[in-house]
């Protein structure tokens, strides 16, 4: 079982709330925890976009079920329906991440009323407010998140499968029904690389001189992926038409497996390069070698097009395997030459932050 900053971060959240609620003499601490709950957010950026969302949603909440509780009781249906109408104005404003913890609120304090309503709610709102506020400070100054870290392990990870695959097809050693599997799990290491990105491209610097230097980044990151989404494509086409590249003229068969050799080395060079175990500026001599075997693959497709050793249909739908692969090759290009330029230009601000891989 792995414990990650996220489930930590959670249960201090919880633990501080209890404490606060406990220290501050509240009879039912458990609700403070239970808002803390809610509360947790991925991100100090959203955490400091959602306090406001969720301090408006429990006003909300509160207003709407101390007036429905004063007008009509506190029956089952009466709290159904105003968890109707809190679910109906959330999602009216576009506000749905809050509404578990609107909702809570609403129950909250229309679970049990006392006779004197009004200060019962006012203690039940108090002490979901008190969770919000724990939650907050932890996401604020505890276990901040690591998100290039884990972004850049999740990326090598997810290629170094991809790689692996591809290899194992241009030799021929694959096992098919292994393949179809991992392919679904290729598939969703990159959705976490997706969702990690998207966490790390809201992140916020509040200094500009770091925040230019973040946003740098950013782009490097992005085209990591468009990299390793393009591998991801090559994968899924060999193995789709893996009859055809069994049926391929022998110089095709060997150019091909060449290439991608050259590709796949390149592509793992340029992200050791970025993590700092290869110099700047040492991946210069791939360029010349797999530019060459670009134009030679296309020479090659083209002189055996017309040859009867392979039927046309196999042609044609083998031709967007080269088509990626050709898109793939100036993919790298383009990410190497991001990679040597955020290390040529503004050195003083540039600075890459990777760890060892962490169980996340």
């Amino acid at each position: 079982m792995r414990l990650g900053a996220r489930i930590f971060k959670t249960g201090l959240a919880v633990t501080l709330a209890l404490y606060a609620a406990m220290w501050m003499g509240f009879e039912t601490p458990a609700f403070g925890g239970l808002a803390a709950f809610f509360a947790v957010q991925p991100s100090v950026h959203k955490s400091l976009v959602l306090i406001w969302d969720q301090i408006q949603a429990n006003i909300i909440s509160a207003i709407l079920a101390i007036v429905f509780v004063l007008a009509f009781g506190h029956e089952p249906f009466v709290i159904g329906v105003v968890v109707l109408l809190i679910l109906g104005i959330h999602i009216k404003l576009k506000k749905e991440a809050i509404i578990p913890l609107a909702v809570v609120t609403a129950i909250v304090i229309m679970g049990s009323p006392t006779d004197d309503f009004i200060n019962f709610a006012a203690n039940r709102f108090i002490l979901i407010m008190l969770g919000v506020f724990s939650a907050f400070i932890v996401n604020m100054i505890f276990l901040p998140p690591k998100h290039e870290n884990q972004l850049y392990h999740k990326v090598t990870y997810a290629n170094d499968q991809i790689i692996q695959w591809i290899r194992l097809i241009l030799h021929h050693e694959v096992d098919y029904h292994t393949l179809k599997k991992d392919i679904k799990k290729i598939r969703g290491s990159v959705l976490k690389v997706e969702n990690i990105y998207a966490l790390y491209k809201e992140e916020r610097s509040y200094f500009r001189k770091n925040e230019y230097a973040r946003m740098r980044k950013v782009v490097l990151f992005r085209q990591m992926m468009t990299c390793t989404k393009k591998a991801k494509e090559i994968l899924k086409s060999l193995s789709r038409h893996d009859n055809v590249l069994n049926q391929l003229p022998e110089e095709m068969g060997q150019l091909l497996q060449l290439q991608l050799d050259y590709l796949t080395n390149y592509h793992e060079r340029i992200l050791l390069k970025y993590s700092g175990k290869v110099k700047a500026q040492s991946t210069t001599d791939y360029f010349e070698e797999i530019n060459d075997g670009k134009h030679q693959l296309i020479n090659v497709f083209m002189t055996y097009h017309n040859t009867e050793q392979i039927t046309s249909d196999d042609w044609i739908h083998f031709l967007p395997v080269i088509g990626i692969i050709i898109e793939y090759t100036e993919e790298l290009e383009h990410l190497d030459r991001l990679v040597d330029g955020f290390f040529t230009y503004h050195t003083d601000d540039n600075e890459v932050k990777i760890r060892e891989r962490e169980s996340f």
